[in-house]
């Protein structure tokens, strides 16, 4: 299934899925990754400005993507030893690249989250949940199919269903957590 393929002076893991249409032997390097987390490392620091995020805030939003980081995973690789879907893996330092891309990308959530919290209480995070859960797998389909070296589903509703399941924890567990660092929405104030 995974395969090394030497390409000049750097590795990289030539990958072939067995019963994924249109995905010949692509690979996924820790540059894609680290693109990702610069972008949204970007994103966080628009989004904490924006919201006017004080350090309680910008820590608990940080403290809940590192803690959705590794809930997500350990759901990616229980969904892959299922057969739910496939992701390349890169090098030695893969694993820690993808919970540092998925710790930065999830924070700016939490602190929109914090916002919604805030301004329409416990209806208002279901709703988030709800949104993520609508929105997230088709934006991951989207991915896939743009960058299928990244990740390729299986066909099904299964894949749809674990993919929509991590959408709606990564609301759930890194507002919680969240919520235990910085607090209540409800008692910060918004001043700088």
């Amino acid at each position: 299934m995974f395969g090394d393929e030497n390409v000049g002076p750097r590795r990289r893991y030539v990958v072939t899925l067995r019963g994924s249409a249109g995905t010949k032997g692509a690979y996924v390097t820790n540059r894609d990754i680290a693109w990702i987390v610069v972008l949204y490392g970007a994103a966080f620091v628009a989004v904490a400005y924006f919201t006017r995020a004080k350090s309680r805030r910008i820590g608990g939003a940080l403290a809940g993507g590192a803690v959705f980081g590794v809930v997500a995973l350990l759901a990616v690789a229980l969904a892959e030893a299922q057969g739910l879907w496939q992701i390349p893996k890169t090098g030695s330092y893969f694993q820690l690249l993808l919970w540092v891309g998925l710790f930065i990308s999830c924070a700016p959530v939490y602190l929109l989250t914090w916002r919604v919290a805030r301004r329409f209480g416990g209806v208002g995070l279901a709703i988030s949940v709800m949104a993520v859960v609508v929105i997230g797998p088709p934006r991951d389909y989207w991915i896939a199919a743009t960058f299928p070296k990244w990740m390729t589903f299986s066909p099904g509703v299964a894949p749809v269903l674990a993919d929509a399941m991590i959408y709606a924890l990564l609301v759930i567990v890194g507002h919680g957590v969240m919520r235990v660092v910085a607090g209540s929405s409800q008692t910060d104030s918004f001043a700088r």
